[in-house]
């Protein structure tokens, strides 16, 4: 860790004094650094410096806690913040006691240099990501996304974070962040925040040990949705507030432990309605096409331990003693550790106590959009305190975060049952308690709603994980080499076997997806318990096509009560597509362009949906160079195709990145090196050369 000198610190606490802006702002003195939690079906970016701010990553607003991450757009995090205070405060830079001193991480601002100092920050694994490997290129995302640090067998989870940082006021913390990629399990993190009184207070480890009286810990969430309605234009979304959360809606449950009813401590978040919307508008749905709903997510915390004291460990079901929704605007503010009044402002939120009745309570079935005066809606809120800890004591609190609702496929189901009835096609739907409603209205929100059951069930299932000391029944490691050779008649997938040294392992299954890798996969092998190998040749794949796949190993279901468990699609999944490649051709007359001609309308036809404007041309020489002309003689793309195969697949853009036109076009092939046949004659001479004519119908 760099340290920093006195006087460059003394002169950024006169520029936060005398009001420098820190909306947004991640200090520079101290790099950040960021990890992901990506083996399950949930996955997200983490900071070491301690919580995950508003446009902390990259410069969008929705960014982190991806679920189902196997599709794309489906972010729901858009700002963390850990707030500490505590009373009376002796300030030595200020050189007078404050009634309240924050030091503050996020929403918006993170500041390595007055309020906190990472110290560590590492992840461990039970192993490494597989290596991942399509044509000879490593083809995972987990290269950049899931580096290992250190590997421990005993882990009690596929990967910990270990995320420790001093503060100002001498409370250090450290965060142990868990994922899990059993298939129960793997759609929550574990936070595990152990708070101890070092009393070291600066990045020279400076200590200034005292006890620090009525501690809150305060955590937030801003949580967005409807990225995917937003971003592809595939569904209702009238402007950015959506991402913002203005219509997010926030609740709570627990708040009364006394209460004959109570089962968990938890806050959780939904897509509510929006008033700009002119139908039943929850859930998101692509109301101008498929229905398919793109904001089917609830997404929340549970508490799972709260110590009573630094003297008493045992679990405070009074905490969080404060739970409530805030202005993510007005509210969270940016960081100020030398403003009292600013300091002393957030104090009282984070010991406010319980918001009764809860923001969805006080919304109703009114318009989330239109609750309140805060642009950028409202978010959640929950403090654990008061706490005294004096130098050595500490306190230790554990949350999960997770998110569900009803899946993929079920949503688009539902919201093409509903588009159906809103045509009058169908006039009977199935509800989620078995009734029968003849209203798709009433129909598809009862599913979307259903989502807060499979949320809740998260929760529990969290619970039992951390009362049970984390011993869940793991699924057998995934091949520690997963290899895919494009081929002429066939794509040939290869695996390693240190699977099959688990004590209960049963088999390997293979999936594909066409088009694209985030997208819907298929099962189309699996192997026999007499007949364990690992290859597969896919001989169904089809010219033109890109094919995606990941590889599973499985075992018998004799340690989770006869349910198979299966290793996570997310450590083999590729990135880039395979494809059928025909040998090259040694005669210019093989050459010919696919389809011909393209038709835009039956583009979904020639060669998958996700396939876009495709055109390939096939019976190439091992190598050449394909120039494409308009039908006046303009040069609009020169491809070089050397590969040594026999197919050229292009996208229709031309060199300034304009899709083709209506027209028609004429490929100039040209051989670019002597190529001789296998008996070393001279089949094809540089410089020789065809054309191919082809039209593109708009």
């Amino acid at each position: 860790m760099r340290i920093l000198k006195n006087n460059l610190l003394n002169i950024f606490i006169l520029l936060i004094i005398f009001g420098a802006s820190n909306s947004n702002i991640i200090n520079a003195q101290i790099a950040q650094e960021i990890k992901w939690l990506r083996v399950g079906s949930l996955h997200s970016w983490f900071s070491s410096f301690g919580a995950e701010i508003e446009v902390g990553r990259i410069a969008e607003q929705l960014d982190g806690l991806r679920w189902d991450a196997q599709f794309p757009y489906q972010n729901h995090q858009a700002a963390k913040g850990l707030w500490i205070g505590t009373t009376n405060y002796d300030d030595r830079f200020l050189k007078t006691t404050v009634p309240h001193k924050v030091i503050a991480v996020g929403t918006r601002s993170a500041d390595a240099v007055t309020e906190i100092i990472p110290t560590e920050f590492k992840m461990e694994g039970r192993f490494n990501a597989p290596i991942v490997i399509v044509d000879g290129d490593i083809a995972t995302e987990n290269k950049l996304n899931d580096i290992v640090d250190e590997v421990n067998e005993d882990l009690p989870a596929d990967r910990v974070i270990t995320n420790s940082l001093n503060s100002y006021i001498g409370l250090s913390y450290t965060r142990k962040l868990m994922a899990f990629s059993q298939q129960d399990h793997d759609n929550y993190y574990i936070y595990d925040y152990t708070f101890k009184n070092t009393g070291i207070i600066d990045a020279e480890g400076n200590t200034d040990p005292k006890t620090l009286t009525d501690v809150y810990i305060f955590l937030q969430f801003r949580y967005g949705f409807g990225e995917e309605a937003r971003l592809c234009a595939c569904g209702w979304a009238p402007n950015q507030n959506i991402a913002w959360g203005r219509n997010a809606v926030n609740h709570q449950i627990g708040q009364d432990p006394t209460d004959p009813n109570f089962e968990m401590r938890a806050q959780y978040t939904w897509y509510g309605k929006h008033s700009l919307a002119d139908y039943a508008s929850l859930g998101c749905p692509y109301f101008d096409r498929d229905g398919r709903m793109d904001a089917r997510q609830y997404v929340g915390t549970v508490t799972l331990h709260a110590d009573k004291s630094p003297q008493d460990n045992t679990d405070d079901p009074n905490q969080p003693s404060t739970t409530v929704s805030i202005g993510s605007d007005t509210e969270q503010y940016g960081s100020n550790p030398f403003n009292t009044g600013a300091m002393t402002s957030k104090y009282l939120i984070m010991n406010k106590g319980h918001e009764i009745p809860t923001h969805a309570e006080k919304l109703g079935n009114d318009f989330a959009d239109l609750y309140g005066n805060d642009g950028g809606g409202y978010s959640q809120g929950q403090g654990f305190g008061p706490y005294t800890i004096a130098p050595g004591d500490s306190i230790r609190i554990v949350v999960a975060e997770a998110v569900a609702g009803i899946s993929k496929v079920k949503s688009n189901e539902v919201g093409l049952n509903w588009i159906k009835g809103l045509k009058g096609e169908i006039n009977s739907f199935e509800m989620p308690d078995g009734s029968i409603t003849s209203d798709p209205d009433t129909y598809k929100d009862a599913w979307v709603l259903s989502g807060e059951d499979s949320l809740l069930n998260t929760f529990r299932k969290a619970l039992d994980n951390f009362s049970n000391g984390y011993n869940i029944p793991s699924p057998p490691p995934p091949p520690n080499v997963f290899e895919v050779q494009s081929g002429g008649d066939k794509i040939t997938l290869t695996w390693a076997d240190n699977a099959e040294s688990w004590p209960n392992f049963k088999g390997y299954r293979v999936y594909r997806a066409i088009a694209k890798a985030d997208t819907f996969y298929n099962l189309i092998y699996e192997t026999s318990p007499d007949n364990i190998v690992n290859t597969y040749n896919d001989t169904e794949a089809r010219r033109g096509f890109d094919y995606f796949y990941y590889v599973t190993s499985f075992d018998d279901g004799s340690t989770n009560n006869g349910v198979t468990l299966e290793s996570s699609k997310f450590y083999t999944m590729t990135n880039k597509g395979a494809y059928l490649r025909k040998p090259a051709e040694e005669v210019l007359s093989a050459v010919r362009v696919v389809p011909n001609p393209f038709h835009i309308q039956a583009r979904k036809l020639q060669f998958g949906v996700d396939a876009g404007d495709r055109i390939a041309f096939l019976g190439l020489p091992a190598e050449c160079i394909i120039k494409i002309f308009t039908e006046r003689g303009d040069l609009i793309e020169t491809i070089h195709h050397n590969d040594g195969t026999g197919d050229e697949l292009w996208d229709s853009r031309t060199l300034s990145e304009q899709i083709l036109v209506s027209g028609l076009y004429i490929a100039y092939i040209e051989v670019t090196k002597d190529i001789y046949n296998e008996e070393d004659k001279l089949v094809l001479k540089k410089g020789e050369s065809i054309f191919r004519k082809f039209i593109v119908i708009r």
